[in-house]
Order: C-alpha cells, then structure tokens, then sequence
C-alpha cells in the first residue's frame, strides 16, 4: 500500500500564513496534507511532481468573479483553475441566482457583467431545480467543479424576488414588512448554508438590461438604510461579510458604510468594499483610502478594499463599454438596443453637444479619466486608424473634437472597431504601494464577466511577477511569502473558508508555479472562443509554462498545459462553508492523470 497518494518533490514551499519558505517534500493522502518532510518522502506507488526550483504554494483564492451563471454550464471553469486559482467566489455586486428565474437573471446580469442576455436566461431556466440556497449549493456538489466555491448570497437577488422587479427598481417603493422579513429569512438560510456573506450595491452606473426596466439601477441600490440595516445586523452578529460597492456620487456614502464597519457595542461588521485603485481621472482619491480606513479598523472597525493589482486595462467593441454608463449622454446610447436607432442617436447633432459637454465635464467623481488621446485602436476596417489615438484621428480629419471623431468611428464601423484604454493602477510604483497596505485585499478580477472588456483571471501571478521583479532589481516591496499570504491565507482567513493554507492536516489545495516563466506572457493578449455563450469569443491570459501543475482535493486538474482527462466529468471542487472546515472531493486518479504527472 502506498504511503502517499501523491508527492511534490523537492520544491520551495510556502504554507499560506506569511511564514519563511522552505525547501520540503509534501505527501498528500486522502485529498489532504499528510506530511511536509525536510527529508525525501517514500514515492512507492504515489504520483510525483517534480517541484524542483518551483514555487509550492496553497491554491489561490479570487474573492471577486461573476462565475454565477457560466458555472451551471461548464462547471470546471478552467480559465482560472489553468493560473493557479482553486477557490472563487460567486454572487458579487448584489447578484446572484438563488431566486431569480431565467429572465430576471438575464435582466440583472446582463448589461451590468456584459454576459450576453439569451445565454443568462437560457443557462438558468435550463439548470435552475432549486428554489433556496440549501437546494443551491446541493444542485453545485451535483456539477463536475473544478475548482471550490464560496458565496455571498445578492442583495438583488433576493429583492427582485421577494417584490418583483418592477417594484424593486422603484425610488418610491419600500419593501413591505412582509417583503422585508422574507428577505431577511433569505438571508438567514443563506447563512446557515454557510456563505460567506450578502453582496449588496449602491453604485449608481451598474444598469439593468431587458425591456421592462431597462436603465434603471439594481435593485439594491434602492434599498433605504432601515432595510440595508437589518440584513447587516444579521451580518454583524452571525460573523459574516458585507460585500458593497459605493455611491460613488455621494461621498457621505463612502463615509458611511466606512464608519459602519465599528461595532459602537455591537459586534463588528466585516466590510469589504470596492475598490482601491489609483484612477487616471483623479490621482488623489487614494488619499480616502488607505490612512481613513486604518483609522477606522483602530477604533474597532474590521473594513477592506478590494484591489485589483495590475494595471486595469479594458477594450471595448465600438461603445459596448460600463464605462459610458456612468454620465448621461453614454447611457442613452447604451439604452438603445436596437443598432438602427443607436446610430441614430449617435449621428444627432444634439446628442453629440451632450456627449461633449460630459466629456469635458472636468468636476465630480468618475471612474473614466475621459480622454480620447488615451484610447488607442488595436482593430478596425480601415486600417489607416489602427495604432492611432481617438484623439489622433480626429487631428487627422481636419481638427475634429475627440468625441466627433470616436463617434463617427462607431458609426462608421460599430463593433468592429476596437479600442483599448487603462483605466487606473497606471503607475507602477503606486501599484507596489497600494499592494502594500494592509487595508486591501486582493481581488477584483470580475471573471466570468466582461467577456470582449478585460481579462485578469491571472492577476495572482501578475503580482507575483512583480514582486519577485522587485527582488531581483535590488528593490523589493514585499516578500514573496507575504503576497502569497495576501492571495491566499489571508483573504481565506478573513472569510473564515478552509482554503488557502498548505499545512499538515489542510486541504491539498495547491499550485506548482514556475518563477522563471513569471514573465512577459503573462500581460498577452488572448482570446479563446465560450461554447456555451455561442462560440462568443472572450478574453484570457495564456500563460500555461508559469505553471507546472494545479491540484485541488489532492487531485491534479491541470499539469504540463494540458487539463486531466477527469476535468469536466469529475468533481474535484467543493462548495466551502463559511466556519466549517470541508472534506475534500476524494476521487482516485485515472491513468492518464497519471501520465500527465513527472514521475520517477
């Protein structure tokens, strides 16, 4: 009988809690940690990874994705098991699928994530057989998951539900008080299956797709502060998390959902809030970030930022962008669904002076630093443009404003055209800084969402890249044990998930990363076609010689750039209980895993 089912041999590993790394051997039993040894474990019959000169370290946890609805379908989701991550988290930004059928699903889904509508309505109404989150995370340990899941449970979800989404996008209605007690029994439940917290909203731009409500905000950003009060006083006192995003428009609710965050003789609600981000369009917002939120976790408070730690560079197919959601004159373009009328809108003189005029809006809070000279075109039919600025081709047609010459572009071309732009964490040493601050937590990828906009399902290894470029150059910022304790350890801790360790006796969670191909492939461009979304094609990151292997439960998914053979058939993933530690997902290993693993 063999010791181990598996052996990593002779790699650099790191457990996860910040502490130094070491050269071990790790032999893995039972789809756990069975023995971290100084000297050569007994491989008798076991599997062996050849770990020498890698980097052995827990699985890595993303705390942000919209993998709601892709899951039901291709439940593996192996464009982030491929980078390393063995753990996501599901129902972020107020969203989720627990009591919305098909077409509400579509609605919320769509335009605010850019996942196309029919594919969300057809994906929920054909697997959807629960109708609470018991039956939820039942109907999940159905699925072949590749990798484990935690989740919020969405405030928006639960509001559509329970008032109907007509009712629910309504300034002027307020939940009755039967409407609140059933979402608040919603809640409940939720919490006893053991997700880690509520999501909720009050950005104002993220905007519902359909025809009944279209452009009205989510659902949760109509909640008043008596409702919002009670779901986080259930959250205060089970322990669990609060997920929100702010009102951006209105800085006394940034203030707010800060200072609520200290307990004031109740317990603390655990806060993690979007984002922390160096933004383009105002360099010094960052000063409300990390000083105040410190201040608030010394008198009590338990509150983060997400953070997104490399550059936040988005694309966009002609307007089709969140971005324009966020001043008047871009959301009625993207009102329109129709493209007709779109170009319409687009080529009316007055609607233009509108779009001018907001471009050249220069006060208030904005995502979109709104600068066509910084917009650059990577696609187009005329390929006179490509390579060329917004803003360089309207001096190229005779001295156009920015804006005439981006809208005649889309008029010209619609979706065909397309562009790029960095959005923020453009300066490189403001990243390292922000990466440093123990009020962030890593995360923000948006995987699963934003197809044709963006692609950071390997933002973990980004990190890691520049962290040990730092090294190298004679200037570090961090230490290679810390950011792994930030992309795993710590963030499984501050939600209380049995993740992100690699100790005796933890889950054999893991990835074999290759430092030396920390390198410049890492920020490639890709895209790779969605079977399930009609062949849509998205974009990913490519990158597979960063990694030797991934192992999730103790088996191996993915090794030497090929996925195992079980992958999509097998259930490896778990759904992880908050405050519960998870048996792994115990399946012996096939022939061609085997053969997919250096062996002796």
């Amino acid at each position: 009988m063999s010791t181990f089912d598996t052996v990593v041999r002779g790699g650099r590993w790191f457990d996860g809690t910040g502490a130094p790394s070491a050269i071990r051997d790790i032999g893995i039993r039972d789809g756990r940690v069975a023995a971290i040894s100084t000297e050569p474990l007994d491989t008798d019959g076991a599997q062996v990874i050849d770990a020498e000169g890698a980097w052995v370290t827990p699985g890595l946890i993303d705390i942000h994705t919209h993998y709601d609805v892709e899951v039901l379908d291709t439940p593996e989701l192996t464009e982030s098991l491929r980078h390393g991550v063995t753990t996501v988290f599901i129902g972020s930004c107020s969203l989720s699928t627990i009591y919305v059928n098909g077409e509400e699903a579509g609605d919320l889904f769509g335009r605010v994530e850019a996942i196309p509508r029919d594919h969300v309505i057809a994906a929920v109404d054909e697997h959807k057989d629960w109708s609470s989150p018991k039956e939820y995370v039942e109907r999940l340990e159905s699925l072949p998951l590749g990798a484990n899941l935690a989740a919020f449970i969405g405030h928006s979800d639960m509001r559509t539900s329970v008032m109907g989404l007509d009712r629910a996008t309504r300034s002027d209605v307020r939940p009755t008080h039967a409407e609140q007690a059933r979402m608040e029994e919603m809640l409940g439940d939720a919490l006893v299956e053991g997700f880690v917290g509520l999501s909720s909203q009050q950005l104002k731009f993220d905007k519902l797709d359909g025809v009944t409500c279209r452009s009205r905000t989510l659902p949760s950003t109509y909640a008043k502060p008596k409702e919002l009060r009670r779901l986080k006083s259930m959250l205060r006192h089970s322990g669990r998390v609060l997920q929100s995003g702010p009102d951006i428009q209105n800085p006394l609710n940034l203030v707010s959902q800060m200072v609520q965050s200290i307990g004031f003789g109740r317990p603390v609600l655990k806060t993690s809030l979007l984002s922390a981000a160096d933004v383009k369009s105002n360099e010094k917002a960052l000063i409300l970030m990390d000083r105040p939120t410190a201040l608030i976790n010394r008198l009590g408070g338990d509150f983060r930022w997400q953070h997104l730690p490399v550059p936040f560079e988005v694309y966009a197919d002609g307007i089709d962008l969140v971005i324009f959601e966020e001043f008047g004159s871009g959301a009625a373009a993207l009102h329109l669904r129709d493209d007709i009328e779109r170009d319409a809108l687009i080529q009316d003189e007055e609607y233009r002076r509108r779009f001018r005029k907001d471009y050249e809006q220069k006060f208030g809070i904005r995502v979109w630093h709104r600068d066509f000279f910084d917009a650059d075109i990577v696609a187009c039919p005329d390929e006179s443009v490509i390579g060329k600025s917004f803003g360089q081709v309207g001096l190229d047609r005779g001295g156009l404003h920015p804006v005439d010459a981006f809208l005649d572009l889309v008029v010209e071309h619609g979706r065909e055209i397309r562009w790029r732009t960095t959005i923020s964490n453009h300066r490189p040493e403001m990243l390292k800084k922000i990466a440093t601050w123990p009020t962030v937590q890593m995360g923000f990828s948006d995987a699963g969402a934003h197809l044709r906009n963006m692609a950071f399902y390997n933002s973990g290894l980004r990190l890691l890249r520049h962290v040990r470029d730092a090294e190298q150059a004679g200037k570090p910022f961090m230490s290679t044990e810390y950011a792994i304790h930030r992309l795993t350890g710590e963030v499984a801790d501050f939600y209380d998930i049995d993740a992100g360790h690699l100790r005796v006796g933890d889950r054999a969670d893991l990835v074999v990363i290759d430092p030396v191909h920390l390198d410049e492939q890492l920020e490639a461009y890709g895209e790779a076609p969605i079977e399930q979304f009609g062949q849509m094609s998205r974009m990913v990151n490519r990158n597979d010689d960063a990694i030797r292997a991934v192992m999730v439960s103790g088996q191996t998914v993915f090794a030497d750039g090929e996925f195992a053979s079980s992958v999509g058939t097998t259930r490896t993933g778990s759904f992880l209980r908050a405050g519960h530690t998870t048996p792994p997902t115990i399946a012996p290993p096939t022939t061609a895993e085997r053969e997919l693993i250096r062996s002796n």
